[in-house]
């Protein structure tokens, strides 16, 4: 696969991330819920903590409004990282499991079409092609590092962040180790 520009690449997440929701909602094993719950959980904060550390500074910097655009979004991403944090700590035999993360991807779905049709858009006609590559490169290399589980009480802005990303990933990934995920690997590669 050649270069992918940074839109295409936070759509490719997005899409992962929708079609987890979609295997969750039409599950009804438990075994297999429990590992794609882990899996949703893993794709979405990751997913979440990328776009913080690359998209949001790359709306700031290169868009007029960057800045109201990046808090907006790290407003929602605080509302979905808090609804994670809830359901990434239930059972999958908890009443509330399938109403939580249907109410959790209505507020996701909301935040992608916005961010797909507006803010990924104007950032696109901001930059060039080669920008775009070089943040989607980013993008991805980031995921590798960041935590896998929702951490609502970390900062969510620079350098902050950064800092508390890299001291929690160790630790989410020594816990992950215990987790079941649905290829039936122990772990998911950290480079998917």
């Amino acid at each position: 696969m050649g270069p992918m520009r940074i839109s295409d690449r936070i759509k490719q997440d997005h899409r992962e991330i929708e079609s987890l929701y979609q295997k969750i909602i039409q599950s009804s094993d438990t075994h297999e819920l429990v590992r794609l719950q882990n899996m949703f959980t893993w794709e979405l904060a990751r997913h979440a903590v990328g776009e913080e550390l690359v998209l949001y500074p790359a709306f700031e910097k290169y868009m007029r409004d960057g800045k109201d655009s990046a808090d907006k979004d790290r407003r929602e991403h605080k509302v979905i990282k808090d609804k994670l944090r809830q359901f990434q700590e239930l059972l999958v035999s908890d009443a509330r499991f399938h109403p939580y993360i249907t109410s959790l991807m209505e507020d996701l779905s909301k935040h992608i079409q916005e961010e797909e049709e507006i803010d990924l858009v104007r950032l696109e006609q901001a930059i060039t092609d080669t920008e775009s590559e070089k943040l989607s490169k980013s993008f991805s290399r980031t995921k590798i590092f960041v935590p896998t589980r929702s951490h609502p009480g970390a900062p969510d802005k620079p350098p902050f962040e950064t800092a508390v990303g890299l001291l929690m990933a160790p630790i989410d990934r020594l816990q992950n180790i215990f987790r079941k995920w649905p290829s039936g690997e122990v772990t998911p590669d950290p480079s998917m």
